[in-house]
């Protein structure tokens, strides 16, 4: 298959996921006419579309540019008359090409890109249940204005309120520089995730004014948008912010540590050659020259580390930006060794899609790995987990015993990036003895096939996003396949996991008709939640894989 024809694959059959997250519009909506809504800063003005009220690029701090740089964002100023909230925020500084797919943004980026989007069914005095979506793309790629992670069919089918913010991401957002700025800069290596505990706040003052309830919030996220919400769930200053969360395909267990993240601070000024000692030059030098540096010390350092294991994803490794153990924005690390006491009464949801590695092998070309025999998975095993390789491959086969070569391989990889650190999560709030937590593996499969196979797409990485939005109806991609597939199954797939995360929103426990009641895991039973067009329960998927990562870590 040439790279065209697989590239326009990816694009119709996976709904070129990534890239569309980024902010391209996928269908028209037809506006019926302007709405305010009254904020503690002055009056916004947005558009009531299909029966929703839609608010878009809505400041929500100040500027972050300039002498602000690496500093939490100062209080938003106040305005008067009334002021539009039609159109998009600038998402973060980040590569123009930041889609997985090379599909350009088509919003420019911006340093100062405090602002988020607001979906709700009324401004009006209901307190319906706010869901506040932490986007996906790691820490250095992604934008609050996604169409397949638009808020309006949630709004619009289950009465609650949906945010989506744009914060800091990247080296603006996570540059550590605690052994250098001294108290002026205390947070530096997380202000990309203080730029949402911000968002939070901005939630608190004003969301009734959107018809939303303050006292009733969940945030939730998909892969770097989960490991976020790991990471919110275990920060002092968002604990009395919001009331219960959704980690998906993004376990964040453990944090960046502080040495690692100075390293790094180092690196940067190495390659743009400043001093230590004059290490305030960095608030000179222009955006696009920092991103230069950031994406260069990304490709120099990207082997460095195997992803997921049962330390989860939050560990950005040396040459790369995320949240930081500072000791003063972060504390602890999220789940290790146990998840923190302050949020002990906070429900959560955590889990993965079966088929995590089908996206990654297809955006990175590796078609290879869909026709792999026995002794090419060998290889690879040997290679990626040269200490392990026998007695991983061998656990697999006996728990997978009619799985092929490359089935195994995606089993594999699949566990090791995240699904291993789902349970972790599940295994340690389940004992913490609060709140409970609720386990799940999405597993609706697209009819598109694999390069090169009869195998139809599963459910890759990134392919619940669509899903759990109840975005699967007609998100064509520029008038092309729908992403979600054609497959009338997805309908009732869509309606199961939407139906699930907002009755989650609503009580803090997880639920859709027509499908089975989902117990809380416990270490005893294990059930997990597998979600498809028919949903089931199952106690403790994959056993033998499960002992075999307590094992060897």
């Amino acid at each position: 298959m040439t790279q065209m024809k697989r590239r326009e694959l990816i694009l119709g059959a996976s709904a070129s996921l990534t890239a569309m997250a980024l902010g391209r519009p996928m269908r028209a909506q037809t506006a019926q006419g302007f709405v305010v809504a009254k904020t503690r800063h002055g009056k916004l003005r947005g558009v009531r579309t299909d029966g929703v009220e839609i608010y878009r690029g809505v400041p929500y701090a100040g500027p972050v540019s300039g002498t602000n740089r690496f500093k939490p964002a100062p209080p938003l100023a106040s305005w008067t008359g009334i002021r539009d909230a039609l159109d998009p925020g600038p998402p973060s500084i980040q590569p123009q090409q930041g889609g997985t797919f090379g599909l350009k943004l088509p919003t420019e980026p911006s340093e100062d890109c405090l602002t988020l989007n607001v979906w709700t069914p009324a401004s009006d005095a209901r307190r319906r249940p706010v869901m506040l979506y932490n986007h996906g793309g790691g820490f250095t790629t992604g934008s609050a204005s996604g169409p397949i992670q638009d808020g309006a069919q949630l709004a619009r089918l289950y009465d609650v309120v949906v945010v989506a913010t744009n914060h800091r991401l990247g080296l603006l957002g996570f540059l550590y520089l605690g052994d250098l700025g001294g108290e002026e800069y205390v947070g530096s290596g997380n202000q990309g995730m203080l730029d949402i505990v911000d968002g939070l706040r901005w939630i608190r003052h004003n969301i009734e004014a959107f018809g939303g309830d303050p006292d009733n919030v969940m945030v939730f996220g998909e892969s770097g948008g989960g490991v976020k919400t790991s990471v919110v769930y275990a920060m002092p200053s968002a604990e009395k912010l919001f009331n219960k969360a959704s980690i998906e395909s993004g376990p964040g267990i453990r944090v960046t540590e502080p040495d690692t993240a100075a390293s790094t601070t180092q690196a940067v000024l190495t390659e743009l050659g400043i001093a230590s000692t004059e290490w305030r030059k960095l608030l000179e030098v222009p955006a696009a020259r920092l991103l230069e540096v950031q994406v260069k010390l990304a490709s120099r350092h990207q082997n460095d580390r195997q992803a997921g294991d049962r330390k989860g994803l939050g560990d950005a490794g040396p040459g790369g930006f995320g949240p930081v153990l500072d000791g003063k924005v972060l504390l602890q690390h999220p789940f290790d060794p146990t998840p923190p006491a302050f949020s002990r009464n906070k429900p959560l949801l955590v889990g993965y899609n079966h088929d995590e590695n089908d996206f990654f092998a297809l955006v990175s070309d590796d078609i290879a790995a869909f026709n792999l025999d026995e002794q090419g998975l060998k290889v690879r095993l040997q290679k990626e987990i040269p200490e392990h390789w026998e007695e991983t491959l061998a656990t697999y086969k006996a728990s997978r015993p009619e799985a092929s070569p490359a089935d195994l391989y995606c089993a594999i990889r699949t566990s090791r990036f995240d699904g291993t650190g789902s349970t972790v999560i599940a295994e340690r709030k389940s004992a913490q003895g609060g709140a409970p937590a609720f386990q799940y593996i999405f597993s609706y499969r697209l009819e598109a096939k694999l390069p090169g196979t009869d195998r139809p797409i599963g459910a890759m990485h990134a392919l619940d996003i669509p899903f759990k939005f109840n975005n699967v109806s007609n998100m064509s991609v520029n008038g092309g396949p729908n992403m979600a597939g054609a497959r009338p199954e997805r309908i009732k797939a869509g309606r199961n996991m939407s139906e699930m995360w907002t009755t989650f929103a609503r009580t803090g426990r997880p639920a859709a008709q027509g499908q089975p009641t989902w117990p809380a895991y416990t270490l005893e039973a294990r059930d997990t939640m597998v979600i498809d067009s028919e949903c089931k329960v199952v106690s403790d998927p994959w056993p033998l894989e499960r002992k075999l990562w307590e094992k060897i870590g």
